[in-house]
């Protein structure tokens, strides 16, 4: 993690808080220093290369969303995992997240559909989690023209996307559609308290500190206040029960980790299969590193474990 830490450095990576947001976009991301790091120590890309990978646009009420549909070795159809990129509503895309709606496809042998959504500060909130939703409604409907299985859907996301990924799922039983087998959600926004324990511990903490995050909220928001609302604030619903089994992974040296440990409980509370682990030594974004971060490959190999446990569950 130190390693990728440094490489990110060395590619004068700042924090976003003090740059706009078109720096912020166009900066090396956490991703890259990874990438850079398996490229010089000369890790192999296998098996996660033999994953094929097709572009298409899901239509939409504000005009097509980019997908990228990864599909893995093998005869369908598939289980299918809708997959929803980090980067606070604000930077990152689906090429940044590639690693890990990859993986999953390899391991899970699932298609992962990797959904772009619109961004703040162009599109405020709650632009993103409306494409969210129109994104996993049509993936429901149209993906046995994909050779996919709508019968096998999870749903999984990292940081903003891991709090989309739970609203797709708590907006599923709300609405009484298909709803997802299993939820991944990797150190999931879920929250709108900036002072808990890992906030604390983790204020200054890279790749992101507790000033990102203000950063993030102010781009996303029309005020501090809407923060509030319950698709962002999600440790603050009383709507839990039903919902789908989860994987909730977090990172010990992240400012998100208390209030992803905080839904974790509320999940289990709310009589919802959890399957929780914080991941000592690591910081934020350290998921999609499996290739040179060990605790990333425990955490990939954790959730494709239960996401292929929840396909197999369905008859």
């Amino acid at each position: 993690m130190q390693a990728v830490l440094d490489k990110l450095q060395a590619l004068e990576a700042k924090p976003v808080a003090g740059l706009s947001v078109p720096e912020a976009r166009m900066q090396a991301s956490p991703a890259d220093a990874a990438r850079a790091l398996q490229w010089e120590k000369h890790i192999s890309s296998d098996p996660e290369a033999k994953v094929t990978t097709r572009d298409i646009a899901i239509p939409s009420p504000n005009g097509g969303l980019a997908a990228r549909v990864y599909v893995p070795d093998g005869k369908g159809p598939f289980p299918v995992v809708v997959y929803y990129h980090g980067g606070g509503w604000v930077i990152a895309d689906i090429n940044v997240y590639d690693a890990s709606p990859r993986a999953i496809a390899a391991g899970a042998k699932a298609i992962v559909v990797s959904v772009e959504y619109r961004h703040a500060p162009e599109h405020k909130f709650p632009a993103a989690h409306d494409d969210a939703w129109t994104a996993y409604q049509w993936v429901v409907e149209n993906i046995h023209e994909l050779n996919g299985n709508a019968e096998k859907i999870a749903v999984a996301g990292e940081s903003a996307g891991g709090n989309l990924a739970a609203n797709v799922a708590l907006m599923a039983k709300t609405q009484k559609t298909r709803q997802p087998v299993h939820q991944l959600l990797v150190y999931p926004v879920a929250g709108s308290d900036m002072n808990t324990p890992s906030y604390k511990e983790n204020a200054n903490a890279k790749p992101l500190g507790k000033a990102d995050m203000e950063w993030f909220v102010k781009h996303v928001t029309t005020s501090m206040d809407q923060a509030k609302d319950p698709r962002i604030d999600l440790d603050g619903r009383s709507d839990l029960a039903g919902v789908a089994p989860a994987t909730v992974i977090l990172a010990q040296i992240d400012p998100l980790r208390s209030e992803g440990e905080t839904y974790a409980e509320k999940l289990e509370k709310a009589g919802v299969k959890v399957n929780v682990k914080t991941f000592d030594g690591v910081t934020h974004e350290f998921f999609g590193m499996a290739k040179v971060v060990p605790q990333a490959k425990q955490a990939m190999d954790m959730a494709i474990t239960d996401l292929t446990a929840a396909f197999d569950s369905v008859k």
